[in-house]
């Protein structure tokens, strides 16, 4: 197969480095002068550090570097098969690009743009042959991230679709079918991933580096949404927030944050200008290395109580008798004070107290509500976590004014115990980790839902081409879908904004009892 890639920037130049390890024939345009000369010099240099740390074989690399060859004019891209254009994201420059070329290409070649936010009909519409034009979107760096999404405008064919996908397999990546909406798939189920954070933010729930922080040592994130977007640049974040505000006709779960506005305003984009949410000095760390877990107990420190049937309270009971406590349920306790109790199922207060369990220092799971709203006026601390619950991983905590300072003590010294580090932040449904993730989770089941991708597919690019720690759907499954669906409903109860309101599919799956893995269905059948 015969390739052809317009643009020589980072995007473009990894691009064909892929299709030359692919054993395509590959030419590079770009019409920016000295653009090609210096991907052309990068990109065998790329390929003998790839080959030095295994990813190819040095004959590979060498092989690939003589299948790459400039194209100083664009007519000279006539023979290809593929065209892949990575040029910067304006629709009429696309449409341009895309006219000049089908005045030159054959019939049967297709046209694929790498567009992560355009609309790949808009950019099709009123071209020759818009059949043939269909939508490649590589995630970046392209030669580490192994994924693309092969997306359908409403005129491209079947055949200039199977062509893409057969290319982007050849590649190597993982290539998933994609609807022609808003940010396709894969970006625009990372939405939460980013506006949440900024929303705990603005509302005081937590400090940038703490979300930051619990992303990393609570969910598993290679870096915080902060960190990501000071490495992305947040005017950038900025921009793409605004198209898909706009492209959604104001989406609510959409809205772009005045933090971010802000940012740009003071010229703070982050590691590009030195300065973002953090500060890039002299090559120093912007951030301290995250502290050692606490070394896990293996002679507890008494009895605890843990009540409910989410998964949560299960880990939890599992880490505490590994730790040396004696784990009971609430019937199992016969007159004794527990040293703790951990209400993983509590509902809201009546007034008459009968909404909390008895008898000792009480910490609640906020999944179905926040401390003020579960425990107004009494002396509990909130907790919140997500399965999986390894040592090493993270417990928040939240306090309300008159939350009993024993139990505040109690509760990080029990969890501490586990192995586990602890957070103290503000009080909300979910806390932070909680609202993120559930809201992952829920713009995931809203794209199922709609027909924009599988779970599989949703899962598989999340990974694949945003290096997330596990799929949404798979996590929800694992959280237990009715406990997403709680935070979700609690935070739509508390602040009745739209932009928490649960996708019909999950309130569905949770009505008929596929709940996840507990119940052995939920998005995915678990039949172990």
């Amino acid at each position: 197969m015969n390739v052809g890639v317009v643009g020589a920037g980072t995007m473009g130049a990894g691009i064909a480095q892929l299709a030359a390890l692919a054993g395509c024939s590959t030419l590079l345009h770009d019409p920016l002068e000295g653009a090609v000369d210096r991907a052309l010099e990068r990109i065998p240099k790329d390929l003998a550090r790839g080959a030095e740390r295994g990813r190819w074989t040095s004959e590979e690399a060498a092989h690939a570097a003589a299948l790459l060859e400039a194209a100083p004019a664009l007519e000279q891209l006539a023979g290809c098969d593929v065209i892949i254009e990575a040029a910067p994201e304006r629709l009429q420059l696309k449409r341009d690009l895309f006219g000049a070329l089908a005045e030159i290409v054959s019939p049967d070649c297709v046209l694929a743009t790498n567009t992560s936010s355009l609309s790949v009909t808009a950019i099709a519409t009123g071209l020759p042959a818009p059949e043939r034009i269909v939508g490649m979107h590589f995630f970046n760096p392209p030669a580490l991230m192994k994924l693309v999404e092969v997306v359908a405008g409403d005129a491209s064919s079947d055949a200039a679709l199977d062509r893409a996908t057969e290319l982007g397999q050849a590649m190597g990546r993982r290539v998933i079918r994609a609807a022609d909406v808003t940010g396709f798939l894969v970006n625009r189920v990372n939405r939460p991933f980013n506006l949440e954070a900024l929303r705990l933010v603005t509302e005081r729930v937590a400090e940038v580096e703490d979300v930051d922080r619990i992303a990393r040592l609570g969910g598993g994130f290679r870096m915080g949404p902060f960190e990501l977007q000071d490495l992305v640049g947040i005017d950038v974040g900025l921009e793409i927030s605004r198209s898909f505000f706009d492209q959604s006709f104001g989406e609510p779960r959409w809205r772009p944050s005045p933090l971010s506005a802000r940012m740009v305003a003071a010229g703070r984009l982050g590691r590009k200008t030195g300065r973002g949410w953090y500060a890039y000095c002299d090559g120093a760390p912007h951030r301290p290395d995250d502290p050692p877990a606490p070394r896990p107990s293996t002679t507890g420190g008494g009895l605890v109580v843990i009540a409910g049937d989410v998964p949560i309270a299960h880990e939890l009971r599992m880490l505490a008798d590994d730790a040396g406590w004696d784990v009971r349920d609430p019937e199992e306790v016969e007159g004794e004070v527990p040293a703790l109790i951990l209400d993983c199922g509590a509902q809201p207060d009546d007034g008459t107290g009968e909404g909390v369990l008895q008898g000792g220092p009480q910490a609640l799971l906020l999944a179905d509500g926040s401390l003020a709203q579960l425990d107004p006026g009494g002396t509990a601390v909130g907790f919140h976590a997500l399965p999986p619950l390894d040592p090493g991983g993270l417990i928040e905590l939240t306090r309300a004014r008159d939350s009993s300072p024993h139990a505040a003590e109690v509760a990080e010294r029990f969890f501490a115990s586990l192995g586990l580090h602890v957070a103290w932040v503000g009080d909300a449904p979910g806390l932070v980790l909680g609202r993120i993730v559930c809201q992952l989770v829920n713009e995931a089941a809203f794209a199922v839902g709609e027909g924009v991708g599988s779970p599989q597919d949703v899962d598989d690019g999340m990974v694949l081409g945003l290096n997330h720690p596990r799929g949404p759907l798979e996590w929800g499954d694992l959280i237990g879908l009715e406990h997403v669906l709680a935070v979700l409903d609690a935070l739509y109860d508390e602040r009745r904004e739209e932009r928490y309101r649960a996708a019909p599919l999950l309130r569905r799956l949770v009505a008929e009892g596929r709940t996840g893995m507990l119940a052995g269905e939920g998005f995915y059948r678990h039949d172990d």
